[in-house]
């Protein structure tokens, strides 16, 4: 059992380390250093395109203040502090869960939301915004721009629906096998 804990941990771990590498490889890239600390738009001013990919692909460099895929933007100044509460309380609530009830299929999944969950977390107490990145488009339609972290929220979200209906799928299938008995 712990070793299966210190899987999910490591996963978690994972995710906010890979999220926050990549994170300040591009603001170093941008600035020339790594700042610890301070506010977004002082840091760099935004958008910022840092090169194109390939015609559906850029790599640019946006601040965030909402959420995933820029939900909640129009906060305003608030934003920053309301974030930190909110995805706090959140990250608390899919912790426990998954710690003390969640079923073995959900693990996984919520490891990858978590650990998305906290690399955001971190950029917001940081900076007071997310940094953005991935810029996907088909012409002049963008997708709002997005992180690896918001990556890792959104797989998750995608597998333990996935593994819900396929948990549920066998106990209906259960049910029914002793029901012809």
């Amino acid at each position: 059992m712990k070793k299966k804990i210190l899987t999910y941990i490591a996963i978690i771990f994972s995710v906010i380390i890979f999220d926050q590498l990549i994170k300040d490889i591009l603001l170093y890239l941008i600035t020339g250093g790594v700042p610890l600390y301070g506010s977004a738009w002082e840091i760099v001013p935004v958008p910022y395109l840092m090169a194109q990919v390939c015609d559906f692909f850029n790599i640019v460099f946006t601040w965030n203040p909402g959420t995933s895929f820029s939900m909640f933007r129009t906060l305003g100044e608030a934003a920053p502090f309301i974030m930190v509460v909110f995805t706090g309380f959140i990250i608390g609530l899919i912790g426990y869960y998954a710690f003390t009830r969640a079923a073995s299929y959900e693990k996984w999944p919520l490891a990858l939301i978590l650990g998305g969950a906290m690399g955001n977390l971190i950029d917001r107490i940081r900076f007071g915004a997310v940094i953005d990145f991935l810029d996907f488009h088909i012409g002049g339609l963008h997708w709002p721009a997005f992180n690896v972290a918001d990556a890792c929220i959104v797989i998750g979200v995608g597998l333990y629906i996935l593994n819900w209906f396929i948990a549920r799928r066998k106990c209906i299938n259960s049910i029914k096998e002793k029901g012809d008995k």
